[in-house]
């Protein structure tokens, strides 16, 4: 079973104030966790290969590339926006 002692160190590590029964609980749930890792580690994994994804799902993220746009399309996108300076959007400023 955990120690009281660790139970504070993991607490001060965790910046988590416990009380008296509180350290108690955890050392009690804390021990039952370790428990299981270690009745974890009895199971033969031998012959299993290692997987990320057991569903077969996969990565649908597209590249980051800028569409090009002849002057007739950013003509039409400016001539959208609320408020432009030159060819630029103008917005509203993050840093002030």
């Amino acid at each position: 079973m955990i120690s009281q002692e660790e139970v504070k160190h993991i607490a001060k590590l965790a910046r988590l104030g416990l009380s008296e029964k509180e350290e108690q609980e955890f050392a009690k749930d804390l021990s039952a966790i370790l428990d299981f890792i270690e009745k974890l580690k009895e199971v033969d994994v031998e012959k299993t290969e290692p997987t990320a994804q057991v569903i077969g799902l996969h990565s649908i993220t597209r590249p980051d590339e800028g569409i090009k746009r002849g002057e007739e399309g950013r003509q039409k996108i400016l001539a959208n926006a609320p408020d432009r300076k030159g060819s630029y959007i103008k917005v509203k400023g993050i840093f002030e």
